[in-house]
């Protein structure tokens, strides 16, 4: 017995399998942040960019862009794990397959499984051109089946949970509202997806939005010293995401922005009654600026109050706040020099 798991651990070692919480929580959760940002949220910005300057190609792109969503993850994931050329073309199909039933968070658990399982068989065979994408199509679309429903069960719970939290009066429901979405949009799941289907605008879309704003923004300055303007870009009209990874090496890093989400929530529905008009915007917080452009397209928007509002919500209250909120931390240790660093 004890022979065989050695040749076992052997083998895995020889395919390049390490199954360890660095490698598909830390590495592969990073990659994938990568992924989604070269497609949909570069193609969100592409997008904003075009619809202010009414410009089709622009448009077109973007629409290009963001439906690459799907296979640039999965692929990025691939690239973390060291999946040799087949396996990694090979994942552009069960990336595609993924996103569409269980979004990033079933994308990333399909892709490993695929990934995985593809390097184990890899060049282990005469025909590997037939038996390595067939072994990791397959094994990463029949988990995208078994996966799916239990993805989209965790986005109703999570969403229902929000839901609840609209119906508290404006002060609680903007604490709640702020942070549930922000940390869903930190996480690999859909805040955008979630407040499109719960229709989530008025008060409670321009909640969300801070929530977004306060995690996207709130990252992007605090993580200044380690990423410079490339992190305050990537994590400020991009995604913050990137630090999913570093968030599962030190989880401390994310009460800061989360506090600052708590703050900010409550301003933008007690102090500037803030709403947002389009129920997906208010799930995307500055990310190609669309969180703010939602709020500008609520109907009584335009007053000096409102452009104050818009602006201390978004961007000043995050971009002070949070570093702020930090300092204690990074005088006791819990935050460390380093601990935001993105491979950017």
């Amino acid at each position: 017995m004890e022979t065989e798991q050695k040749g076992l651990r052997a083998f895995l070692k020889r395919k390049g399998v390490e199954i360890t919480v660095k490698r598909y929580l830390i590495d592969a959760m990073s990659s994938m942040a990568m992924g989604l940002f070269a497609s949909l949220l570069i193609g969100t910005i592409f997008n904003t960019i075009a619809d202010k300057l009414e410009v089709q190609w622009l448009s077109d792109t973007a629409a290009f862009a963001t439906s690459a969503a799907g296979p640039a993850m999965a692929v990025a994931i691939g690239f973390a794990l060291k999946a040799p050329p087949l396996v990694l073309f090979s994942l552009c199909a069960v990336g595609a397959g993924a996103n569409s039933l269980g979004g990033p968070l079933g994308t990333l658990i399909c892709a490993i499984i695929a990934a995985e399982l593809g390097k184990i068989v890899s060049k282990e065979t005469k025909i590997d051109i037939l038996v390595t994408p067939t072994v990791t199509i397959l094994s990463g679309l029949a988990m995208a089946s078994l996966v799916g429903p239990g993805v989209a069960a965790l986005m109703n719970g999570f969403g229902a949970v929000i839901m609840n939290a609209t119906v508290l009066n404006p002060f609680w429901m903007g604490i709640c509202v702020s942070v549930l979405v922000g940390i869903a949009l930190t996480l690999p799941i859909s805040s955008a997806a979630i407040c499109a289907a719960l229709g989530l605008v008025g008060l409670a879309g321009g909640a969300a939005t801070a929530g977004c704003c306060a995690q996207m923004v709130g990252f992007a300055v605090l993580s200044f010293r380690e990423n410079g303007w490339g992190g305050i870009v990537a994590q400020g009209l991009g995604t913050s995401m990137l630090q999913m990874g570093n968030i599962v090496r030190n989880p401390k890093i994310w009460i800061p922005p989360t506090l600052a989400a708590a703050i900010t929530g409550p301003v933008a529905t007690c102090v500037f009654r803030l709403e947002n008009g389009v129920a997906i915007a208010s799930g995307m917080g500055t990310c190609g600026l669309v969180g703010p452009i939602g709020i500008m397209a609520a109907e009584g928007f335009g007053n000096a109050s409102s452009w104050i509002g818009l602006l201390l919500v978004s961007i000043v209250l995050p971009a002070i706040l949070t570093p702020l909120i930090a300092i204690p931390f990074r005088k006791i240790g819990w935050i460390k020099d380093g601990d935001l660093k993105l491979d950017l």
